[in-house]
């Protein structure tokens, strides 16, 4: 695996500042470079595990501890994502996205993918990972197919106001909701909204690029029935339901078929 210049450097400045506090029982990196697939674009994700019994303290210390292991341009937490362990940031001075994620021993375990361990007190985050099995989340398609047409009769009802910002807004939620995570399971890999999709199966996002559209009303609609369109050929075996799809289809048929405003 090649690491990116800057990102290389910037490991190797941090971690043996990291690694100075007694509390912290070791360093692994997540994201693209645990992956193997890092590129100059990439970010850091950094976890930072932390003995149970000092992870409040450091929690509470966690920006000033940042501040002193790096140059903090900028950072926030990570509530919006239902993470707030994670610590958002910018680095300075050459600008370098890193999230700094905070975990305990016992909690290291539980994960979704394999970090890279960088360093470790006596074993400690070897003998977590082993302890606890890797942690796959199946897409769960039901639950997408549940939503779907109520979701396109919200849009339908959006270009029937000529609200096409809405509009514009529901296709990128719907690319990174459903057929993003839809494509992903098809190629085999892990659902992460459109990430990397135009280099893990070209083709589904050639085809992906007819949901995309500019500021107008003929355009958005096109894009709606487009993403309609990709949504019946690539979901799975499902419970459909087909009393809301077919009312929903035609409530969309309808606006478009008056122009809406």
């Amino acid at each position: 695996m090649t690491v990116p210049a800057q990102h290389r450097e910037f490991l190797d400045d941090v971690l043996p500042k990291i690694s100075r506090d007694p509390r912290v029982a070791g360093v692994a990196v997540g994201g693209s470079i645990a992956h193997g697939e890092p590129d100059v674009y990439s970010d850091v994700d950094v976890l930072v595990v932390v003995s149970d019994e000092a992870f409040n303290a450091v929690m509470a210390e966690r920006f000033a501890l940042i501040g002193s292991w790096v140059d903090l341009v900028a950072g926030f937490t990570g509530e919006h994502v239902g993470e707030p362990r994670l610590v958002i940031t910018l680095t300075g001075p050459r600008l370098l996205h890193v999230d700094f994620k905070f975990v305990r021993v016992a909690d290291f375990g539980e994960r979704t993918s394999d970090p890279k361990i960088l360093w470790e007190r006596d074993g400690a985050l070897t003998r977590a990972l082993a302890a606890a099995p890797l942690a796959k989340e199946p897409l769960d398609e039901q639950w997408l197919e549940d939503r779907f047409w109520v979701w396109v009769h919200y849009a339908a009802t959006k270009l029937g106001r000529g609200e096409l910002f809405d509009v514009l807004g529901f296709l990128a939620f719907l690319r990174e909701t459903v057929l993003g995570p839809l494509i992903a399971a098809r190629a085999g890999i892990s659902p992460r909204g459109v990430r990397r999709l135009e280099f893990a199966a070209p083709e589904e996002a050639r085809e992906l690029r007819a949901t995309v559209c500019g500021y107008d009303t003929k355009e958005a609609g096109a894009a709606v029935l487009a993403s309609i369109e990709l949504y019946r050929r690539w979901r799975g075996d499902v419970e459909r339901r087909d009393r809301a799809e077919e009312l929903a289809v035609r409530y969309l048929a309808d606006v478009l078929e008056s122009g809406g405003r």
